[in-house]
């Protein structure tokens, strides 16, 4: 029975640290729209309406962060954007880290360590799934597109 305890234990871990990892990008919409759904819902408006207008103002937050991360060409100001969505999700990876360890480590120099750690990594990988969404700009870069045959035979009619 232990056995069967520690590997549900395990994989339960497992998956906490998958859904963080792949929800990271997510937390600074969620932190917009739990704002705003509190806000309406202490403004007198229902359950029902303050949950729609919370998902919806959290669907808004994330589309214009992709679009203007998307849009712009200016690096430092992509960094920028990439940095409103790294720092909460670096926050939220800290406490979900700082809470892993608290379960398995007694020290607190250890924990804290764990923690920073766990902050780190979660908030690299929200500022890395935000690039993902930018389109490769073309003619830049030596990528296995740029030796396609079009580009090859291309790049000779130009020479001649």
């Amino acid at each position: 029975m232990a056995v069967i305890g520690l590997a549900l234990s395990i994989f339960g871990l497992g998956a906490v640290c998958w859904l963080m990892f792949s929800l990271a990008v997510y937390a600074l919409p969620f932190c917009v729209g739990m704002t705003i759904a509190l806000a309406a819902l202490h403004g007198g408006a229902g359950i029902v309406v303050a949950f729609a207008v919370g998902a919806t103002s959290a669907g808004i937050a994330l589309v214009l962060g992709r679009i203007a991360f998307v849009s712009t060409g200016v690096p430092w100001i992509r960094v920028l954007i990439g940095m409103l969505y790294a720092v909460p999700a670096a926050l939220a990876g800290y406490h979900l880290s700082l809470g892993l360890a608290t379960l398995g480590m007694t020290g607190d120099g250890w924990r804290e360590a764990f923690a920073l750690g766990g902050a780190i990594l979660i908030g690299i990988t929200a500022f890395s799934r935000m690039t993902l969404v930018t389109p490769p700009r073309a003619g830049r870069g030596l990528g296995a597109s740029a030796y396609s045959p079009f580009l090859l035979r291309q790049r000779e009619q130009t020479k001649v």
